[in-house]
């Protein structure tokens, strides 16, 4: 067998990873960028990207339904969905262009489309070739994993994949899912005009703050049926509608039909077909590689980011890990353990929901030591501009020192609103740090400054 062609770095997957390759090449280090399917990885061709260009027009559609509550009279909006998915398609080939022509601009990166496999712990194969290098990173992301339902493997349902591609909004959608891809494509397909059936079987947004997912549920049920505590049994087409078979502890049995059928019941790993039994690494028993502090491997050399290592499954992460290894790889700085700090999501449903450090249960055990301030966005002055009569803000903070330990808020621009909080609960901030600030106003970050406030009085 002939030597294997050799790299300096070889990269496994074009989304977090290619920002690691792009670094290497600016430096001409010799990179082989091995992708199977398209650039840009699940972010840009079926996840966040696309599926905000999904969600979006849902939202501002349902502002212009809402337009009565400040006193605006206008037509029904009609969201066109076909052309909507046409244009989130276009938009997606456009970045995904660009990331080829800034590829194709570095000699020393060698873009490889093929299926890579490793056959042994320094040496790929991929298609034809055998390559090596000294170091190795896989960045090979997740895919939509679906649970083993009778009857679902004979029946042509979505998972977000198609949901993103689907040209035609369905008149009756069966969504089988609770957590956040669930709420957020059922949110933009009944905002389109879709009647959507959501079928949970304990409680949405298991991830979330409990009072923060009690009150989302409270919410959106209001907006969508919602089928809780169900059991499903079976599921069925006839080539027009799909039926699920389902049951309930109290309710009994129910048939639930629809016209369309979206599994969102979470994502899997990208690593059944690597070859890593081949090799020293070591993955978890849902399939995910085993990293150390510095995102390596138990082989030395080999690394792991995003969402196929499975510390967080956003791209944020995936964008902070990879940084983290341009410093240690690239550059060669003498770095520490990777400190994600307080890590953020955003759920961008309606309500939206974002959050970031602790939640109010994982202090539970020592809730006489906690205090939290809440506020709603019907009391802020933003909040009364808008009409707004939902969604609130709570802060978690340290009795006895008041540092900041956390921060949940569900309405209008959570995810934005949330990114004041970030840098002070990184930097050890205080209540009284935070309230030595001054607001804007009266713009809607204050709900969090009243929310603060509201800590305070408690502090007395």
């Amino acid at each position: 067998m002939h030597n294997p062609e050799s790299f300096d770095l070889i990269v496994i997957g074009s989304g977090g990873g290619l920002m690691v390759a792009l670094a290497a090449a600016q430096r001409n280090m010799k990179v082989a960028l091995i992708e199977r399917g398209a650039m840009g990885g699940t972010c840009l061709n079926r996840g966040c990207i696309p599926s905000k260009m999904l969600i979006y027009p849902g939202e501002l559609a349902d502002e212009i339904r809402e337009a009565d509550r400040i006193n605006i009279s206008v037509a029904a909006p009609q969201v066109n969905f076909s052309s909507v998915i046409e244009r989130t398609a276009r938009q997606v080939a456009e970045i995904r262009q660009e990331l080829e022509t800034n590829i194709a601009r570095y000699p020393s990166l060698e873009r490889i489309t093929a299926v890579a496999k490793f056959e042994s712990n320094k040496v790929l194969r991929a298609g034809e070739r055998r390559l090596t290098a000294p170091r190795i990173l896989v960045a090979t992301g997740a895919e939509p994993d679906c649970p083993d339902i009778p009857g679902l493997a004979d029946v042509p349902y979505m998972t977000s994949t198609e949901a993103l591609t689907n040209p035609t909004c369905p008149e009756r959608l069966l969504v089988i899912g609770a957590g956040y891809i669930a709420v957020e494509l059922g949110y933009a397909y009944g905002a389109a005009g879709s009647d959507v059936q959501l079928l949970v079987r304990s409680r949405f947004l298991r991830h979330e703050d409990d009072e923060i997912a009690a009150e989302f549920t409270r919410l959106f049920a209001d907006q969508h049926t919602c089928h809780m505590g169900y059991k499903l049994r079976k599921v069925s087409y006839d080539g027009k509608t799909y039926s699920l078979d389902c049951v309930h502890e109290t309710e009994g049995e129910r048939i639930f039909a629809g016209d369309a059928l979206l599994v969102a019941t979470g994502v899997r790993p990208l690593t059944s077909d690597l070859g890593l039994d081949l090799t020293d690494v070591q993955v978890d028993k849902s399939g995910f590689v085993v990293v150390d502090s510095s995102l390596e491997t138990d082989v030395p050399g080999v690394y792991a980011l995003g969402d196929v290592a499975g510390n967080y499954q956003f791209r944020h992460t995936a964008n902070y890990e990879a940084r983290y290894l341009i410093r240690s790889l690239v550059e060669g700085q003498k770095v520490g353990p990777l400190d994600y700090g307080p890590v953020p999501h955003a759920i961008f449903s309606r309500p939206e929901i974002a959050g970031v450090g602790l939640r109010e249960q994982d202090v539970a055990d020592r809730s006489d030591q906690i205090v939290i301030g809440r506020t709603t966005f019907a009391e802020s002055n933003a909040g009364i501009a808008r009409g707004l009569t939902s969604g609130f803000a709570k802060i978690l903070v340290q009795r006895s020192d008041h540092k900041l330990l956390g921060c949940h808020i569900m309405g209008d621009e959570a995810a934005t609103l949330l990114h004041m909080m970030i840098p002070l609960l990184k930097t050890g901030a205080t209540l009284d740090d935070m309230l030595d600030l001054i607001f804007i106003h009266p713009a809607l970050s204050e709900i969090l400054r009243d929310a603060a406030r509201d800590a305070q009085s408690q502090l007395k």
